[in-house]
């Protein structure tokens, strides 16, 4: 069970990676591409962050997961400079890929 420390963070992390990503994006020119963030889950000793991405259209979510991971610690260190007020430590970021939408 999360406390509500965390889901502040959670959310807090998940607009900021949010907006780095999209601009991200928009820079590459990935212009037909739809990333999401669905989900984020922080530990409890605010370590660790994992952050569930889902891709649009699927065909391309090798491509884009592989470049957020190349980007990642670019990713970090925007979301240092966002929250920099807020967090003493900024988590690690771990990323995944969130498939439901395929099953469903």
């Amino acid at each position: 069970m999360e406390t509500t420390r965390q889901k502040k963070v959670s959310k807090l992390l998940q607009k900021d990676i949010a907006e780095i990503l999209h601009n991200m994006l928009k820079r590459q020119g990935n212009y037909g591409v739809i990333l999401s963030i669905t989900r984020v889950t922080v530990t409890v000793d605010f370590s660790v962050a994992k952050i569930f991405l889902s891709v649009f259209p699927s065909e391309m979510s090798e491509q884009v997961m592989s470049e957020v991971y190349k980007m990642s610690s670019r990713i970090r260190h925007g979301v240092a400079q966002k929250a920099k007020k807020q967090l003493r430590k900024i988590p690690e970021l771990l990323f995944f890929l969130d498939d439901s939408l395929d099953y469903i």
